[in-house]
């Protein structure tokens, strides 16, 4: 095996110092990206280690109000890569770990679970061979699709739909405990066309179901409209299905997939619909029962100009603040602050301002940890800090970032030009970055116990030190 050689770069930043390491890497991995604190010894970063966790990130963002926050890890201290892992297929799903485990889904309708420590594999299991993508009208996920949303853990067992050959979406439970199927459930909705719905949202375990997000593929091929489809975990499927009031389009695509509030409410947010002058449910956040009944919706007022130029709404989901309040912002640019008792219909948000500027948008999925909320616009991450309803800009770092995360007192990402970053949480000084190689559409992170792990195309990679 060829191996490139590291380089090692020392900066001193905001009291760290940094060291990144460019090189291929292997399993285990040599190459590296250190980060330790200016002055501190060796024992000291051994002593500080002893408080990590195990780790508990078991659905998209670690949780189903989806703050992207993991409480299991310390500060950062001595962040350096550990180990990579190359798999069948692309990874366009989160990873997600629990304990000393991490699962990783692949567009080849593989599932895998790793040793977190030395990403050995513990089992795996093929569900069936995914759609040759060249026989869809349009997408863009090649040369096969597969799974491509974010699966979810709960009780032992793990929840991913595939996309099956036969163009059929299969919702499967895997026992973590050996990857066993224990549950098989079609989760296309009643007359849906599975070739032109995509499942690129993260499934959802709350209220004793399962809840499956749809959308469309992109270039908004056929005729589609977004759904939420829901299955119980046991017992008899008695399959459940909202569909989003549009003619057409309409898509629940966002990758961070629903939020899930603590009475089992859903709030999904739709991309835009076909309807240029009327009313319809086109960019709009909609509030769910458990048995997926709409009780209430936020609508842009500027919805049909929204339409006719496929701005969506719902380009990101939306994340949970916490004393009734939900941030939602979309390829607009513009944040807004609801209520989750009473979204308010049409423009009836209790907050709006512009974030995003030069005319870009904001894509995938957000972070929150009090009292700053993380938005990854195409022109930056952006801090906006909570005040009450209102918010304002804190700080803004870095250009093309994905979904954000924050772990170790940093927040991480991952660029459009493959690059993991972190950045100080409270001020957003550059930490340490590194070069993953090639990455999929919206790629986030995972985290818990110490370590973080990206995905990068093909592969995750695994770091140790926060």
């Amino acid at each position: 095996m060829h191996r490139t050689r590291a380089v090692a770069i020392l900066v001193m930043t905001a009291g760290l110092v940094v060291a990144i390491g460019c090189g291929t890497g292997a399993t285990p991995d040599s190459s590296s990206a250190t980060v330790t604190p200016a002055g501190k010894t060796g024992q000291a970063t051994a002593s500080k280690k002893k408080h990590a966790r195990s780790a508990n990130w078991p659905t998209y963002h670690a949780n189903l109000a989806r703050t992207g926050v993991d409480t299991t890890s310390p500060g950062i201290s001595n962040f350096h890569r550990t180990w990579t892992r190359q798999f069948d297929g692309s990874v366009y799903a989160e990873p997600l770990a629990l304990g000393n485990r991490v699962y990783v889904a692949t567009e080849n309708n593989t599932v895998y679970a790793l040793n977190a420590a030395n990403g050995h594999i513990a089992w795996k299991r093929h569900l069936g061979p995914p759609v040759d993508a060249s026989t869809l009208p349009c997408g863009n996920i090649t040369p096969v699709t597969g799974i491509t949303g974010t699966p979810a853990i709960s009780k032992g067992t793990l929840y991913v739909v595939a996309f099956l050959s036969d163009y059929r979406h299969v919702l499967f439970g895997l026992r973590l405990q050996g990857g066993k199927v224990g549950l098989k459930r079609n989760i296309d909705a009643p007359g849906s066309d599975p070739r032109v719905h995509q499942e690129r949202s993260a499934a959802s375990v709350a209220n004793g179901r399962v809840y499956v997000p749809f959308g469309g593929m992109a270039g908004d091929c056929g005729d589609y409209r977004g759904r939420v489809v829901s299955v119980k975990t046991h017992g008899k499927a008695q399959k459940k299905t909202f569909t989003a009031g549009v003619n057409r389009e309409g898509g629940i695509w966002a990758p961070s997939g629903a939020a899930i509030d603590g009475r089992g409410s859903l709030f999904v947010v739709t991309g835009n619909g076909d309807e240029p002058t009327g009313f319809d449910y086109g960019n709009s956040v909609i509030k769910l029962t458990p048995k997926l009944k709409q009780t209430d919706f936020y609508r842009a007022p500027n919805s049909p100009a929204l339409n006719q130029t496929d701005t969506d709404l719902g380009s990101v989901g939306p994340t949970l603040l916490g004393g009734n309040r939900m941030f939602v912002i979309g390829k607009e640019g513009l944040g807004l602050v609801l209520s989750t008792t009473h979204l308010g219909g049409t423009g009836g948000d209790l907050f709006s301002q512009r974030v995003c500027s030069g005319g870009e948008g904001a894509y995938g999925g957000l972070a929150y940890k009090a009292p700053l909320v993380y938005v990854p616009c195409i022109d930056g991450l952006y801090a906006l800090r909570m005040s009450g309803n209102s918010f304002s800009v804190a700080w803004k770092a870095g250009s093309r970032p994905g979904p954000p995360i924050v772990s170790g007192g940093v927040v991480w990402t991952i660029d459009g030009d493959a690059v993991l970053h972190g950045f100080a949480a409270d001020s957003g000084n550059p930490v340490t970055n590194v070069a993953l190689g090639s990455v999929t559409h919206f790629p986030t992170p995972a985290a818990g116990g110490g370590r973080l792990f990206v995905p990068a195309d093909t592969q995750v990679i695994a770091f140790a030190g926060v």
